[in-house]
């Protein structure tokens, strides 16, 4: 065979290889709304929900594909987070947020060739509380806590899974549901004397989004 002709195979098979490479990277985007397991203030008198409202949440995302059923992602998450005190029919709260960066590892129940790609995740990063709204020296449910404008960042567990959906090639619509999990945020809450916090914060987030996949 000519040195001309084995070019061409050598270049025409690599070719192949390169245009049936399965891709590595994605990007996207997500929304969904959050639901808080919040945690409580107990005194001498009683006790009272404390933490933070039900609200919408957004976010970005890009991950790679490590092998065929694993792979990683790099997640940011912004919630919208109004700081909350809440017992006997009463309740008293103030504009907040939080930020949520975090990796994941995931697990897939199907290789990368497959359409439809149920998947488990964990991992964990860190979580930014703020409150942005009013002081108030004298505020409902004062013998409990008071509801601070400050931040704090606390460690983050994240947990859960969902499924992935290729709709084109370059294309992924996803549905994720996540656990965030984290101490409770006490600089946000400065409890009276006699009270004390107790139980972590537990977010539980539906998110759907739209991958690129490259």
């Amino acid at each position: 065979m000519r040195p001309v002709s084995v070019g061409v195979c050598i270049t025409l098979a690599l070719a192949s290889a390169c245009m049936a490479q399965e891709h590595e990277w994605e990007v996207g985007a997500a929304a969904g709304f959050g639901f808080m397991h919040n945690a409580t203030i107990n005194n001498p008198t009683g006790s009272v929900s404390a933490g933070f409202d039900n609200r919408f949440a957004a976010g970005v995302v890009i991950g790679q594909e490590l092998y065929q059923h694993f792979g990683g992602e790099l997640r940011y998450t912004f919630r919208d987070n109004d700081l909350v005190l809440k017992g006997t029919g009463e309740k008293v709260n103030m504009d907040g947020d939080s930020h949520l960066v975090h990796y994941d590892l995931l697990v897939h129940a199907a290789g990368k060739s497959t359409r439809i790609r149920p998947f488990a995740a964990a991992g964990g990063g860190i979580r930014l509380f703020g409150g942005t709204g009013h002081e108030y020296a004298h505020q409902p449910f004062g013998d409990f806590a008071l509801l601070t404008k400050t931040t704090q960042v606390k460690p983050l567990i994240s947990v859960g899974g969902g499924v992935k959906v290729s709709v084109t090639s370059h294309a992924t619509v996803r549905v994720d549901f996540r656990d965030y999990i984290s101490p409770f945020p006490e600089k946000l809450f400065i409890t009276t004397p006699g009270a004390k916090i107790h139980g972590w914060l537990n977010d539980l987030v539906p998110l759907v989004g739209v991958n690129y996949v490259f």
